[in-house]
């Protein structure tokens, strides 16, 4: 094993354990799905349900739901009443996805969607006091302008994929359209004086945004 991944292996033997079910859906996820390292994963998983216990937000809005495992950790985290509204673009997942969320012990607080969150989730007609964007990194910036719109002062955004490993720093890079999209979200984000912004070096880079 890698310095990371006996790192990474020590952290969870330390934590609140993931759990058969979502072991279960991570396990299937890089069984079944081309991409399945885009999943959480259990130690992202413990965090994102850690950080909704700390906010205690009524609404979360997920873009980009993929295999339901961030879905799943962030209900976890949800109080009586709350609820994740959750968008993947990509139709092809809805066959292993909703099977997935609707059996967890928290479907019914997730609304899990098929369609583009930027376009779909304002029509909602409602506010956010959360917010988890992993959907398309071309159009990060984007998605965050829509998102910012709808959450209440005071709300925080998790931004994941931000350090995109390693390749915003990397010149190899320069070209490649999901690297120059990040890049861009995080050179915007760092000087919007709407937000205040810290990034943490977890796994590919998740970036804590709170709204003034």
């Amino acid at each position: 094993m890698t310095e990371t991944e006996v790192i990474d292996k020590y952290i969870c033997q330390h934590i609140e354990p993931e759990g058969d079910y979502l072991y279960r859906l991570y396990r299937a996820t890089n069984i079944h799905t081309i991409h399945g390292r885009m999943a959480s994963g259990h130690i992202q998983g413990r965090l994102l349900k850690m950080l909704v216990e700390m906010i205690r937000p009524n609404n979360i809005l997920e873009v980009g739901t993929f295999s339901g495992y961030s879905a799943i950790c962030l209900a976890e985290g949800l109080k009586e009443g709350g609820k994740l509204y959750t968008f993947e673009i990509n139709d092809e997942m809805e066959d292993f996805t909703r099977p997935w969320i609707e059996g967890s012990s928290v479907a019914d607080k997730i609304d899990f969607r098929i369609g583009d969150a930027n376009i779909e989730a304002p029509k909602l007609g409602i506010t956010f006091d959360m917010a988890f964007v992993d959907g398309d990194k071309r159009t990060y910036l984007e998605t965050y302008e829509m998102v910012l719109g709808l959450l209440n002062p005071g709300g925080y955004i998790l931004a994941d994929n931000t350090l995109w490993d390693g390749h915003v720093t990397d010149s190899c890079y320069d070209h490649d359209h999901q690297t120059q999209g990040i890049r861009k979200f995080n050179d915007f984000i760092a000087k919007d004086p709407r937000v205040e912004v810290v990034i943490l070096p977890l796994r590919d880079g998740l970036t804590l945004i709170r709204k003034k």
